[in-house]
């Protein structure tokens, strides 16, 4: 049954087209994000790509970066393969430095006490070539062959047949083992795919799970049910993606892991897979870059990062390793990496605030 609490800025729903619904596993199934770090102690999660036309040039986004004025309500669709990554006023689109239309939650600092306060911020993502950091993400033709799909979690997984190419990048790697991220933008109807744990299996994929969402659209999935993310969202829409970073902007919300979470979400999360712990943060929650944290002494991708996530804030979408920030996949990156890994480390969870959105939900759990 859906639950009828009042969504607020939630209320912006993500369509999902063909569903079916689900055992309740976790992001897909509780999977952690938590990944192997080497190098300049990059890579929270398994390691993977930005595909195809990923992270680079296909990456559009509006306003400019710099600490700017608080302006909540709705922002810029960033733009994919020439599709717009969800409507301007979609969550993840819309900006919440405005702290009088988005106040702090009263249990931040219950939240916050419990989300690892002292633990530094970690960029997610990195290149692809070497070591495959960060998600991967790419865009296919609308003449890709469609191919059939299974799922371990069939029933809260929108079924086959999927767009996705034989040999489509897997995050971390097709042999990684770890959450094996697939992301596939389909241009001409703008459909995004996205799967967890998954392998090629000719003539088409096996996954954990697997979601498609309308990009065009703001309808979620129902409550209860999982996606490629234990929250229930997509997660293209939370990467920094590196064409955005050397742009000068990230027009949108971030996605972020805890080890640690609640058994309950605030949409547009529709899932979780935590614990029966009310301190615990819940999937979905939104928390933003204290508006008192300076940012003069940041630069170049840094400043970028940081302000978008004052601006846009970043939001608790599947469990992994604490304040891990997911990116892409890309070469691009690797120049850049140096300087986000040192620059990160001075930020802590302590200097986030949690974000008042809308109400807690179990339903469907």
């Amino acid at each position: 049954m859906r639950s009828l609490a009042i969504r607020s800025l939630w209320a912006s729903v993500w369509f999902v087209a063909a569903c079916a619904s689900s055992a309740d596993k976790g992001g897909a199934d509780g999977t952690t994000d938590s990944g192997s770090s080497s190098g300049a102690s990059r890579g929270g999660e398994a390691g993977s790509s930005s595909g195809g036309s990923s992270g680079g040039g296909s990456t559009s986004s509006g306003s400019s970066s710099g600490s700017g004025s608080s302006s909540g309500g709705t922002g810029t669709a960033p733009t994919l393969g020439g599709c717009g990554v969800l409507p301007a006023d979609n969550p993840w689109n819309t900006r919440i430095d405005d702290t009088a239309a988005y106040p702090v939650n009263p249990s931040s600092a219950t939240y916050i006490a419990n989300m690892s306060p002292n633990t530094h911020l970690h960029p997610d993502w990195g290149d692809w070539s070497t070591d495959h950091y960060g998600i991967p993400w790419q865009t296919v033709p609308a003449s890709q062959a469609m191919v059939p799909m299974t799922f371990d979690t069939a029933d809260q997984s929108d079924p086959g047949p999927y767009p996705f190419p034989a040999d489509a990048r897997v995050e971390g790697g097709s042999d990684s083992g770890g959450d094996m991220h697939v992301l596939v933008i389909e241009e001409g109807t703008c459909a995004l795919y996205e799967t967890w744990n998954s392998t090629y299996l000719a003539p088409g994929w096996h996954a954990g799970s697997g979601a498609r969402f309308a990009l065009a659209s703001n309808a979620l999935r129902p409550d209860g049910w999982t996606s490629a993310d234990a929250a229930g969202l997509p997660i293209l829409p939370g990467l920094v993606k590196v064409a955005e970073v050397n742009a000068g902007a990230v027009d949108h919300a971030l996605r972020f892991t805890m080890a640690h979470s609640q058994q309950a979400y605030i949409h547009p999360a529709t899932h979780a897979a935590g614990d029966a712990s009310a301190v615990l943060p819940p999937m979905g929650l939104r928390l933003r870059l204290k508006a008192s944290f300076d940012l003069s002494g940041f630069a170049g991708p840094s400043l970028v990062v940081l302000t978008a996530m004052k601006q846009y804030g970043i939001i608790l979408a599947d469990n992994g390793s604490d304040w891990y920030i997911t990116g892409d996949s890309d070469d691009a990156w690797t120049d850049l990496m140096d300087q986000l890994v040192g620059d990160f480390d001075k930020v802590l969870g302590s200097d986030f605030e949690v974000v008042e959105t809308g109400p807690l939900s179990t339903a469907g759990l």
